[in-house]
């Protein structure tokens, strides 16, 4: 049977870019204003805050894990943040190891904390069917996935890309099938969690090359049209059609890229008639042909 989530995660290729250990001590404050880059962390001891831009901020105790796979501005402190306008400080004492706040003071708080970036060219897409964030507390598994994540960037021992993609995959599939389903954001897991959607969003990835409508996949889920296509867009975040397409381009990108299928067989396998019907489609949404987006690798 199709896996949803599984096929998303593998295609948006996560790989880690950052890990560190932090410990903290005192009033501290750590701001970061990039957009778009993944991060989470484990907190190994202690308590802090963690404030994203347009939320609330998130208690993070020992034993928590969050993720944020497409993170925007935040802070993490101390419960007691330092005055405004206080330099921050911020101390590397060991590669990879970096202390916050007072150093003179006993540290508080202890936490792995990790950067990474989506190698897939639809990223925007697809982790806009992720969770925007996921808090768990007391994931054992989490917390020791993180662990070996750290473990692997330091040792730099043979085949250490591949085991941290895999990893990471781990990582991201387990965190987001721990959180709850009725806490989350619209997107995939609201609509797997959906006893109706689910059996549609697998059939849409079970054979992309089927022709699917929302007469066929509201049969699936045996429901009325109308009332299968605002269901599926308040649980999953788009419409049907919308899903159908952006999961058939993601495909097609990711074909592409490889090189190794012919335009028609690409155009077979995601449910277009002819090579020439798949490159307007693609063309449309894409913004740049098929060859020029395979011979460039992404959009111009």
């Amino acid at each position: 049977m199709s896996d949803p989530l599984a096929e998303i995660v593998s295609l948006l290729k996560p790989m880690p870019s950052i890990a560190k250990l932090v410990t903290a001590g005192g009033a501290w404050l750590v701001e970061r204003r990039e957009l778009g880059s993944p991060f989470y962390c484990a907190i190994v001891e202690g308590r802090c805050l963690l404030t994203i831009a347009g939320r609330s901020p998130i208690m993070l105790e020992t034993g928590d894990f969050i993720l944020v796979p497409q993170i925007h501005a935040f802070t993490m402190s101390s419960l007691q943040p330092p005055p405004p306008g206080t330099l921050p400080r911020r101390l590397e004492t060991n590669p990879g190891v970096f202390r916050l706040g007072d150093p003179d003071a006993p540290a508080d708080v202890t936490a792995m904390v990790g950067h990474c970036s989506f190698l897939a060219n639809d990223k925007q897409l697809l982790s806009s069917l992720l969770p925007d964030i996921v808090h768990t507390r007391g994931e054992r598994r989490l917390m020791d996935l993180v662990a070996m994540i750290h473990a692997e960037m330091i040792g730099r021992r043979a085949a250490r890309d591949m085991i941290l993609a895999r990893l990471l995959e781990v990582l991201f599939i387990d965190a987001v099938r721990s959180s709850g389903a009725a806490e989350t954001s619209p997107g995939l897991l609201r609509g797997l969690s959906d006893i109706r959607l689910a059996p549609a969003l697998r059939r849409i990835h079970q054979d992309p090359s089927k022709d699917v409508s929302v007469k066929t996949l509201a049969e699936t889920a045996a429901m009325s049209r109308s009332a299968f296509f605002e269901r599926f867009r308040r649980e999953v975040g788009v419409s049907p059609m919308e899903y159908v397409g952006g999961w058939r381009m993601a495909l097609a990108k990711d074909l592409l890229i490889r090189r190794e299928t012919p335009l028609i067989e690409i155009a077979t396998r995601i449910g277009y008639a002819s090579a020439s019907a798949f490159s307007v489609a693609f063309t449309r949404y894409v913004g740049v042909t098929p060859g020029v987006f395979a011979r460039t690798d992404g959009p111009l």
